[in-house]
């Protein structure tokens, strides 16, 4: 099920709540307990058992959130009542290009047609909604579809389906568009505090993100962390970009970046910043014992994890090429630098302007590290430091100076690459 998780918000009902009853069961529900739950399905389900034991015989109640999600336009909330449960959909973006939305209610409604009801038991029913159609197969009777307005005047959907025979009642529909203002409310919040997860997920990464959620948003907020820091690099970028429409260009940095920070995060790294043709990320180091709960990771872990995630980025990069080649486009070439150090991780910048990244020594030499990579025409090199914790093989280039680093480096990279190149 799709997390809408929000604060412990406390056993304290809202003010102006206290001791006040509501004539309109589904109000007086949703301020004395549904203000309370912490996430949509919870209140979607509880709204449709008050609505059953209110006599009101819902076969299917359904409600559509549109949000801000760069993979999906929303969420759909659906409770039946043959199951007792909420299901949740998340629509892709492309759905709007569909028959399955543009021949729905929802279409009509979220450009401002109103409400929507069908009665589907009578002779010569209109159902020129294919969903009118499948309920009709279910044996629904009746088909309503409400607006429900945000405070920004974005429209969103509440939809119900009966089976009883007669449909609806003007009352128990008269009920429904009177909380309709409250539930608006409700789902609202829900989903301010999704929008803001999902931004804060999108633009900063999960584990930053939930930093700044708790409270980091200062500048100079933040802590010494050690990790595993991982600088990347596309080849050749000036001359691509130069000899690219930047639509085809734009197209390749992120073909790029699904190789290289897809790899990171399905290794469970940390994407911090993308620069230009770079990327920035870090494997944390959690001792057993941290305060957050976060689950442990040795430097042996991170290391791993980090390789694996180098090993994971060749082999889309290998696809990649592999597709430009059958195109007459020019390979893709890279450099992935892996270091490990103590870094600040924390807010910088202006006090207008914040980014949260890491920043230190650690973090420079894996920059200076992957520039090297160009000089040795290795795609991946490793510092002793990292080598030191890795349990596995790795293969000595030599020593070497790196830029703002005193005494010169054992570099490594994998043997795999170091025999390519001899």
């Amino acid at each position: 099920m799709e997390s809408f998780h929000l604060p412990d918000s406390g056993s304290a009902p809202p003010v102006g709540v206290v001791g006040v009853r509501c004539a309109n069961p589904y109000i007086d529900w949703m301020l004395s307990e549904g203000w309370n739950l912490t996430d949509p399905p919870s209140l979607i389900k509880g709204l449709a058992q008050t609505m059953v034991a209110q006599g009101v015989a819902v076969l299917r109640l359904r409600v559509t959130i549109r949000t801000l999600h760069p993979q999906a336009i929303g969420h759909s909330f659906t409770w039946h009542r043959d199951s007792g449960e909420v299901e949740v959909f998340r629509p892709p973006h492309s759905i709007l290009q569909t028959d399955q939305y543009l021949k729905s209610p929802y279409a009509a409604m979220f450009e401002g047609a109103g409400g929507i009801r069908r009665r589907l038991d009578v002779p010569g029913a209109e159902l020129e909604f294919p969903i009118l159609q499948d309920l009709h197969a279910e044996g629904a009777t009746d088909y309503v579809a409400m607006p429900l307005v945000f405070l920004d005047g974005k429209i969103n959907a509440i939809t119900l389906a009966t089976d009883r025979a007669g449909g609806f009642t003007t009352e128990e529909l008269q009920q429904v568009y009177d909380m309709l203002a409250v539930l608006a409310r409700l789902l609202e919040v829900h989903a301010m505090h999704y929008t803001a997860r999902t931004l804060l997920d999108t633009y900063l990464g999960k584990v930053t993100g939930q930093r700044v959620l708790d409270g980091l948003i200062k500048r100079g907020d933040g802590e010494d962390i050690n990790a595993v820091i991982w600088f990347c690099d596309l080849r050749g970028s000036t001359e691509l970009a130069e000899d690219m429409a930047r639509e085809d260009f734009l197209s390749l940095l992120n073909e790029f970046f699904d190789c290289m920070a897809g790899a990171v995060l399905d290794h469970g790294g940390e994407v911090l910043r993308f620069v230009g043709d770079a990327a920035l990320a870090i494997f944390p180091i959690v001792a057993e014992d941290d305060e957050a709960g976060r689950e442990a990771c040795t430097r042996h872990d991170a290391c791993r994890l980090a390789l694996m995630a180098a090993g994971d980025a060749m082999e889309r990069i290998d696809a990649l090429n592999q597709g430009r080649g059958e195109r007459d486009a020019p390979p893709v070439g890279f450099g992935i630098g892996l270091h490990i150090g103590d870094v600040l991780y924390g807010n910088i910048g202006v006090p207008e302007r914040l980014e949260f990244t890491v920043v230190g020594a650690a973090a420079n030499e894996a920059a200076r590290l992957e520039g090297l990579c160009k000089t040795l025409k290795l795609p991946v090199l490793i510092s002793g430091q990292f080598a030191q914790f890795f349990p596995g093989e790795l293969a000595s280039v030599g020593r070497h100076a790196l830029r703002g680093v005193a005494e010169p480096q054992e570099i490594f990279t994998l043997p795999g690459l170091l025999a390519d190149v001899s």
